[in-house]
This record gives C-alpha cells, sequence and structure tokens, in this order.
C-alpha cells in the first residue's frame, strides 16, 4: 500500500526516475539515490542489470553493462536497496529486473532480500501477466508490490488480469518495443490507460520514450505518473563524476 498511497497523495507531478544500479559509478550509486529523492521523485525504480535486457534500447543496455563492469549482480542490487535504507531513504524502492534474474536467486530468497532491504515493489519485465500468480503469491507474502506491465496491444483479458493482481501501480508501456527516447504514441496509450482504470483504482504510471516536460504534462493529464529512464540515463553516461548529483538533481527538478 505504500507504492499507491505515495502516488495518490502526492500533490505535485508524480515523476518515476529509473536508473540502473551501481551506475554510472557505483561508489557514489546511494548518493545518486538521495539526489533523485530531493529533486523531487516520487518513487525510484532501480534496474538489476542483466546481460540480455530484451525489453531495453541501446541506452539501457549500455547502462546495465556499465553497471555489471562495476560489478554489480541481483545480490548487491538488494544490499544497495539496504545501503540507501540505513542512510535514510525514505521514498518508495521498485526494482525492476527480468525472470532469470529472479529465479537464478531463488523466488523466495528474493523476495525475503529484497522485503528486508526496504523494497516496495517489483517489476518483471519478461513475466507474462497469466504466467505471474506464482511468484505474485511469494511476493503478497512478504507485502512487497507487484507491478505488471502492460503494452497498447495488450488485449481486454489481459488488462483484467493485470488490475487483478496489480498492487503498487500499472506500468502501461507508451510505445511499442524497446526502451528509449522515442516519440510517444499518445493517443494509443491514453486509450490503454483509460481501459485499465476502469478495472481497478490502482495508479497508472506510463513509461517507455517519456523525456520531456512537455511528454510528462500530456501524460499527466490521463495517468497518474511518468517513469523517466533512457533520458536520465543519458544525460549521466557522459558526465563527470563530481558532477553526477548535480546533473541528475537538475534533470529531474527540471521535469516538474
Amino acid at each position: 500500500m505504500f507504492i499507491k498511497e505515495t502516488i495518490t497523495n502526492n500533490k505535485k507531478t508524480n515523476i518515476i526516475p529509473f536508473i540502473t544500479c551501481g551506475f554510472p559509478k557505483r561508489k557514489n550509486f546511494v548518493d545518486l539515490l538521495f539526489a533523485l529523492e530531493k529533486s523531487g521523485s516520487t518513487l525510484i525504480e532501480i534496474g538489476i542489470p542483466n546481460s540480455d535486457p530484451l525489453a531495453e534500447g541501446l541506452t539501457i543496455q549500455y547502462s546495465s553493462n556499465i553497471a555489471i563492469k562495476n560489478g554489480i549482480n541481483t545480490h548487491e542490487c538488494i544490499k544497495t536497496v539496504r545501503q540507501a535504507r540505513e542512510k535514510g531513504l525514505k521514498l518508495p524502492i521498485v526494482l525492476m529486473g527480468y525472470y532469470n534474474n529472479i529465479l537464478a536467486y531463488d523466488m523466495n530468497k528474493f523476495c525475503k532480500e529484497a522485503k528486508e532491504s526496504g523494497v516496495n515493489g517489483l517489476i518483471v519485465a519478461d513475466l507474462p501477466v497469466n504466467e505471474s500468480k506464482p511468484l505474485v503469491n511469494i511476493l503478497n507474502q512478504y507485502s512487497i508490490d507487484f507491478i505488471p506491465l502492460l503494452s497498447i496491444n495488450s488485449s481486454k483479458e489481459i488488462i483484467r488480469k493485470a488490475t487483478e493482481l496489480a498492487t503498487g501501480f500499472i506500468y502501461c508501456v507508451s510505445v511499442l518495443g524497446v526502451t528509449g527516447e522515442r516519440n510517444i504514441v499518445f493517443d494509443r496509450v491514453k486509450d490503454l490507460v483509460d481501459q485499465v482504470k476502469k478495472h481497478t483504482n490502482v495508479p497508472v504510471a506510463v513509461g517507455f520514450g517519456i523525456s520531456t516536460k512537455s511528454d510528462i504534462t500530456k501524460i499527466i493529464k490521463f495517468a497518474d505518473a511518468a517513469v523517466v529512464g533512457s533520458a536520465l540515463i543519458n544525460k549521466l553516461k557522459d558526465t563527470k563524476n563530481d558532477k553526477i548529483i548535480e546533473v541528475a538533481s537538475n534533470f529531474i527538478s527540471e521535469l516538474l
């Protein structure tokens, strides 16, 4: 409920930054999370790096490769969340990964350790809604929100199932294909959001392709939150170490 309440009760624009764990640098990543919190983010989505991220465009693939080179894996992601919580990070944290990350770790062990570290929600990019019940059952045991992905091509039946399972928010994908900065099909994603809202009062976030304040202004007219990933990573990938925190803070602040 923490995620749902945080989005619902926020009086400002709900922005959810996505950042791959350990990118661009491992040593100051926790400081980066605090910068995202202080600059006005509603919650933070942290990506578990994967060597074959099927849903990701070149930008997030790049960040995932860098994170892996920096020694980040599933265990280190969970450990990083714990470190951030111990230092006082308050915002909800959502982990985003792939099913093989979780299976390789062991589903129950993953959920238990994620909960103990302070994770509030989980997105599994390649797990179909109609195959997600076993994982959802374990997440429910540990009070971790399940956040399903829906696309503009999702069937009415899949939309209905997703709304039955979702607890934190529902993530609507605004474009076809992988992540990245590109043109958003606003009319079609609005239709998707409208369909979702007929079935649930769980908040709806829109992501993939969002990069500007103009994009966010349009999306917030019909959705509850906007997810910004590739645009933030592009801002950081060529930033010098001593400017990472400043650049991230300014980027989020300028979107509000």
